[in-house]
């Protein structure tokens, strides 16, 4: 039987799982940079070798605890796989394996934009599978896409000696 290997997470308590393999690295909290146009779900950007890469808190966006509402520093970033994209959560818990026959698919309709793939059993509760290419809907990514590249235009702006305003 096939295994998936996954990342237990703590969401504001909540315990929550992304297959292993769409997690690149898991990375202590850094201090990350808030633009003034940031907010709500995106909890700053990430200078990750002068490539600005936007952190959403998740505990924010599945609207489980405001947005820094916890400055705990020990709380975990999760680069993804490709790299555009870090993930705020309180703890990463654990790395498991789950048999596939344990898992059990979730309708797309269940969670907003289908977040929540499935869900297997752990202790005596249920733990939440997500899906990385789910858990942003396209018009959040298009936002989030527009704010990131006016990071690395300021970003940029640094490298050649002085900031441009806005």
């Amino acid at each position: 039987m096939a295994r998936l290997a996954t990342l237990l997470l703590d969401i504001a308590g909540t315990t929550c799982a992304l297959p292993r393999a769409e997690i690149r690295e898991i990375l202590p909290l850094p201090r990350l940079h808030a633009p003034p146009a940031a907010g709500g779900p995106l909890a700053g950007f990430l200078n990750l070798t002068g490539e600005p890469v936007p952190v959403i808190d998740l505990a924010a966006l599945f609207d489980l605890r405001p947005a820094a509402a916890d400055d705990d520093p020990y709380r975990h970033l999760l680069l993804a796989r490709q790299g555009g994209l870090a993930l705020l959560v309180d703890r990463a818990l654990d790395l498991v394996s789950i048999a596939d026959g344990d898992i059990r698919p979730i309708a797309s309709s269940r969670s907003l934009n289908g977040c929540v793939v499935g869900e297997f059993p752990r202790g005596d509760g249920l733990v939440h599978l997500l899906s990385l290419d789910r858990i942003l809907t396209l018009e959040e990514r298009v936002r989030l896409d527009a704010l990131t590249r006016q990071a690395k235009v300021r970003l940029a702006g640094f490298e050649h000696g002085g900031a441009r305003a806005g």
